[in-house]
């Protein structure tokens, strides 16, 4: 039978261990703090753990963190994750490139899809990323998917004016 852990940080006892329980949404957090009141209220280190569902290693790492932090400790921490693939003034050179639209002359076409700015990206910043991430991307800078509907880069707007006038009965 192994020996109860020490804690250190004496602020709550396990009464006060159970009421913050009582008061806790979130499910692993009310288990390491019925796990802490255990080993206040005496028990060994291996009851504890299997009373509140977890090994004993790990018990002994939220103690330590408790020891520290206190009960801001006990909450799981969430990592910053992965690194963005463009910075923020190459976002805001991308929504420029959007906004501006595309010229036929250059790019081959007469209106953004989320596949030509793919290329556009990978061509333009060197980063190659699936075309669902150029779509979560507009939507972030608050670009929405509708676009005008595209015209002919030679149209006479007179001519059609004129016809307009014309062909009315």
């Amino acid at each position: 039978m192994s020996r109860a852990i020490t804690i250190t940080n004496l602020d709550f006892t396990s009464a006060d261990l159970r009421r913050l329980m009582s008061k806790e949404k979130d499910g692993r957090v009310v288990r390491r703090l019925l796990a802490l009141s255990l080993i206040l209220e005496g028990w060994s280190r291996t009851e504890a753990a299997q009373q509140s569902g977890m090994e004993r290693q790990t018990l002994r790492d939220w103690v330590h963190r408790y020891n520290t932090e206190g009960v801001a400790g006990l909450f799981s921490r969430v990592g910053p994750g992965p690194a963005p693939r463009l910075s923020e003034a190459q976002m805001a050179e991308l929504k420029a490139l959007v906004v501006n639209g595309p010229d036929p002359a250059r790019d081959k076409v007469v209106r953004w899809r989320c596949v030509d700015l793919r290329d556009k990206i990978a061509q333009h910043f060197r980063v190659t990323v699936h075309q669902r991430t150029v779509a979560k991307w507009l939507r972030r800078l608050e670009l929405t998917r509708l676009q005008p509907r595209p015209f002919h880069p030679k149209k006479n707007a007179e001519a059609q004016e004129a016809f307009k006038k014309t062909s009315a009965a």
